[in-house]
């Protein structure tokens, strides 16, 4: 098979994975000449400096996005992964952002979410060229900057760059996903009681937030019902008493927003908390987040719980709260099932904050991908995993957003990781399984060897 040729280049994959993980490329809103941010600019010049050293052809899109390809011809078939990565949080065992090698892994922030695929999609590329193969198409590795903030990265290339014939994504795991959710964001903004004095939870939408702090106005009888309430609740809580107040931390676990029940929502464990021992003095937006979201991650509180065959049901992720100087918002990310549409979720969700008198953000709705099981790209992709490994191709859905809806309909996620590992994406300790990282690259070298050359 002609995937096992990226072996020789693994001394390379793994000095430059370690070369790019070295970048804290969180993307954020645009900074300066930068759509989102110096840090995630410095990744795609990272990129491109190794493009420079192997000799293959390359492209920065105004920093939202590169390309690396090889080959001619009027179609184009890619391979789009990110360069930008999530906050690395509290709990590492070592530094995030200086790439170790321990017991068979590979620690880092962004290893498997998404550098890791990244860096052996552009060695593929390497070993086609150096093969010699001759394509019936373009060959294109896609490298964004903005996956994890909202993909507005791929709206741009695509309005400067030819649109995919095929492609796939290796961000999610195997064996082929052929059905992504609707991915859906909203938030919702109101008053909060003089008894808070501040609230923050979460570092992004998409996460689970494994921590929440408070600082509240209470006198000593109110603190020794904080404290008691504290100690009797599920999750662990800090509490220290402050010359007028208290300052409370509150501790979950963090996970991914499409699958938020492997998570405990620190954020939401605080509201009730607070909500518990104040009730209306913590003000119109604690209250209704604590009575319409509560524990919950289906919106059966709210009233979108629903579900359907491919895809499975919808989930709901309170992923961010903000509160200070009276006012406050909490942003929520939903993943709907691939038959239903944004548009009731949407009704439903306004007609309950505007009636509960708050103010309805709507920030996105991003329709669900799908394509049939059967379909020439499904069979091409799902034939390469099984010649490589020699077991069924799993086709599923999921509830993770990935570039694969940014391809039009001529796209899937595929790979990288394996149901076996934990490769803690999102979380403290990032990891890569190596055995199973070497699988990849050669699965992923197979399948763009076969969209290249495909008839």
């Amino acid at each position: 098979m002609f995937g096992e040729k990226i072996l020789d280049y693994w001394d390379d994959i793994l000095r430059d994975l370690k070369d790019v993980v070295a970048v804290p490329s969180v993307a954020v809103p645009t900074q300066g000449e930068y759509p989102f941010g110096k840090d995630a600019a410095a990744a795609i010049d990272r990129v491109m400096a190794l493009c420079a050293r192997y000799n293959l052809t390359a492209k920065n899109c105004d920093y939202y996005a590169m390309h690396a390809e090889i080959g001619e011809g009027e179609e184009n078939a890619v391979v789009m992964a990110h360069l930008d990565v999530v906050p690395a949080g509290d709990g590492w065992d070592s530094d995030p952002f200086d790439m170790t090698i321990r017991n068979g892994f590979v620690y880092g922030r962004g290893v498997s979410d998404n550098k890791g695929p990244a860096i052996v999609a552009l060695h593929c590329l390497r070993a086609l060229r150096d093969a010699g193969v001759v394509g019936k198409r373009k060959l294109r590795v896609v490298l964004g900057s903005a996956e994890e903030i909202g993909m507005q990265d791929m709206g741009y290339y695509f309005s400067k760059e030819q649109k995919p014939t095929m492609g796939f994504t290796p961000d999610a795991s195997y064996g082929l996903c052929h059905c992504e959710k609707g991915l859906f964001r909203f938030a919702v903004a109101g008053p909060i009681g003089a008894k808070i004095r501040s609230f923050h939870a979460g570092t992004v939408v998409n996460a689970v937030p494994y921590k929440a702090e408070a600082d509240v106005v209470c006198d000593d009888a109110e603190y020794a019902r904080l404290a008691e309430a504290a100690t009797a609740a599920a999750i662990p809580f800090d509490i220290t008493r402050t010359a007028d107040g208290a300052h409370i931390v509150a501790h979950g676990t963090a996970a991914h927003a499409s699958c938020p029940e492997n998570g405990v929502n620190a954020a939401a464990h605080l509201i009730h908390l607070l909500v518990s021992v104040f009730g209306a003095d913590c003000g119109a937006l604690l209250c209704f987040a604590d009575e319409k979201i509560g524990f919950t991650y289906d919106g059966s509180k709210i009233g979108v719980q629903m579900e359907d065959e491919p895809s499975g049901a919808l989930t709901f992720n309170l992923g961010l709260v903000s509160a200070e100087n009276g006012a406050g918002r909490f942003d929520v990310d939903i993943r709907y099932p691939a038959l239903k549409k944004g548009a009731d979720i949407d009704a439903i969700l306004r007609a309950a904050v505007e009636g509960a008198g708050l103010t309805y953000l709507l920030h996105s709705d991003e329709p669900p991908l799908y394509l049939p099981k059967d379909g020439p790209l499904v069979q091409l992709l799902s034939g390469a995993y099984e010649d490589m490994t020699g077991e069924k191709c799993e086709i599923f859905s999921m509830g993770g957003g990935t570039y694969a809806r940014q391809m039009g309909g001529h796209g899937v996620a595929f790979g990288a990781s394996f149901n076996e590992d934990e490769t803690n994406a999102h979380n403290c300790n990032e990891c890569l399984n190596l055995e199973q990282f070497k699988k990849h690259a050669q699965i992923c070298l197979e399948a763009m060897y076969r969209m290249f050359t495909a008839d």
